[in-house]
């Protein structure tokens, strides 16, 4: 049965591995949702009853086949509702999270397709988040955060975390936006069309480049 609270926690258990190979722990999962670990651990037991998730006591929280498959559809209803308030509303990409949270638990099947076909089927959505399709299934390019590109590494902009909309707003100001091309200097500045751009805090972790 459809549920917000399942929903919310397959999406963190999903997200978390998209752009890193190691899993989440249940710690880590009630830092990411803001919950006591008593609470997690609770509907974790709940999720692996239910097929959702494989765990073992202190070990990380993995996405079964079955999991995985309702964490990407909510994924890809959440992206493609993200990409919708900026293409046809004038969102900006730093606005759009909060509200995608509300309407991905409310639109229809029959909507959504609508506004995907609408769209012509983005691939990613406004942060470079990948939009998985009907089948669940994503494409990704071969990418490296920033804080672990070397100086001189050159690439594009891939992907940059919607956390935190400051930051957004501040990377948007500075010219740096997802599909940009940048050169690294340091975990603190970037060229930007050989301009030098010094990076706000955070942004090294926050940026995702092609490889």
């Amino acid at each position: 049965m459809p549920s917000p609270a399942i929903d919310d926690y397959l999406k963190t258990i999903y997200h978390h591995t998209e752009w890193q190979t190691a899993p989440i722990t249940p710690s880590q999962l009630a830092g990411e949702l803001g919950l006591a670990p008593s609470t997690v651990t609770e509907m974790v037991q709940k999720l692996a009853a239910q097929g959702l998730v494989s765990h073992r006591p202190y070990g990380p929280v993995v996405l079964t086949a079955a999991g995985e498959q309702r964490a990407a559809a909510i994924i890809r209803r959440h992206r493609l509702i993200e990409t919708w308030l900026v293409q046809e509303f004038g969102y900006q990409w730093d606005e759009v999270h909060d509200e995608a949270e509300v309407l991905e638990h409310a639109i229809s099947d029959r909507l959504l397709a609508g506004i995907d076909e609408r769209l012509g089927h983005p691939p990613f959505d406004p942060h470079g988040d990948a939009i998985p399709d009907a089948d669940g299934a994503v494409r990704r390019e071969p990418f490296v955060l920033l804080a672990d590109a070397a100086p001189g590494h050159r690439g594009r902009v891939l992907r940059v975390s919607d956390r935190d909309p400051a930051l957004l707003r501040a990377l948007e100001e500075s010219g740096i936006d997802v599909g940009h091309p940048l050169t690294v200097v340091s975990p603190a500045e970037v060229h930007v069309h050989d301009r030098p751009v010094p990076l706000p805090p955070g942004a090294a972790t926050a940026i995702w480049l092609t490889a």
